[in-house]
């Protein structure tokens, strides 16, 4: 009764004691696992979450690429996780998501080589409307469209994976939005780069519910969780007073990254074929019921980022 009343706080169990208390029913034994042969690509890898989760599977013994868009912070990244590890099958990747161009560069350059897990970790949260060079908000394009590209184009080295995995990294902040196509594309009249960031990543949980639903995505395994709140480089860039009231409560890197890892290490039949995931637990995506978008909203989403990444 207790745990249920401080979930229900939020603040109690997005927060570091809410990990630490949930954490006590976690099977220890199930991260105890060999990742040698499993290769896993992990896109803004090169700091916070994206960077303990590339930290802890390396640790298991996978070979793991680090999607980056920056070679000077990714070559850290790379060097440094190589020698925490003991893994020389840490390797950097250039790829920008906010270009299309840059993402099917990468794609192309991976050949066919089979794709065992794919994470989704890389966004950002500007403060002000940006539209890149393909005509996009930069939220809605890094967050959303270029992760869906991404996917679409490694399908086929997904499924020559014979147990493949698809894991986007949510936010809790979806929580408080429901999925306007508009706000999603920074068609407002007064930005607000929280909600954009927000709108982007309940928008990714849809899609990855839609990706599961596919008869081209059989044997693929979709699916998504948000990491509670986590003290990472980029909330305290992007969210400084958030980052400065919850000083001492926020959860580590290594804390908000552990359901990533969970789902990219635990056995398959754990945690089937698709799912909303909070500290290792399947959780509802809706935490408050007017926040359900309509399913003609879901159905425009699918179309919209489509057209968007495979203009």
């Amino acid at each position: 009764m207790l745990d249920l009343l401080l979930d229900a706080t939020i603040l109690f169990s997005f927060d570091a004691t809410g990990f630490r208390r949930h954490a006590e029913g976690f099977e220890a034994s199930e991260l105890d696992v060999d990742l040698t042969g499993r290769t896993i690509l992990i896109t803004g890898a090169n700091s916070g979450l994206g960077r303990a989760t590339a930290r802890a599977l390396a640790a298991r013994g996978a070979e793991v690429q680090i999607l980056c868009r920056n070679e000077e912070r990714g070559r850290e990244a790379e060097e440094t996780l190589r020698g925490e590890t003991g893994n020389p099958a840490v390797h950097l990747r250039l790829m920008d998501l906010a270009s299309l161009e840059s993402v099917r560069g990468f794609v192309a350059a991976w050949g066919e080589r089979p794709v065992d897990v794919l994470i989704h970790n890389a966004g950002v949260l500007p403060d002000e409307k940006t539209i890149t060079d393909d005509g996009l908000e930069l939220t809605f394009q890094t967050n959303t469209v270029g992760p869906h590209l991404l996917t679409t184009l490694l399908l086929d080295n997904l499924r020559a994976s014979a147990d493949a995995r698809v894991i986007d990294v949510s936010s809790g902040g979806m929580y408080t939005q429901r999925l306007g196509l508009p706000k999603l594309q920074g068609e407002v009249d007064d930005f607000d780069g929280v909600v954009a960031y927000a709108q982007t990543k309940r928008a990714n949980v849809i899609l990855a519910e839609r990706w599961a639903e596919l008869d081209e995505t059989r044997g693929v395994a979709f699916h998504s969780m948000h990491p509670g709140w986590a003290d990472t480089p980029g909330v305290e860039r992007s969210l400084p007073t958030f980052h400065r009231l919850l000083e001492g409560r926020l959860r580590t890197p290594k804390e908000g990254a552990d359901t990533t890892v969970w789902l990219a290490a635990v056995d398959r039949e754990r945690i089937g074929e698709a799912g909303f995931w909070f500290d290792r637990h399947r959780v509802s995506p809706y935490k408050l019921p007017f926040t359900k978008e309509r399913r003609g909203d879901r159905e425009g989403l699918w179309e919209l980022v489509e057209a968007a990444a495979l203009a």
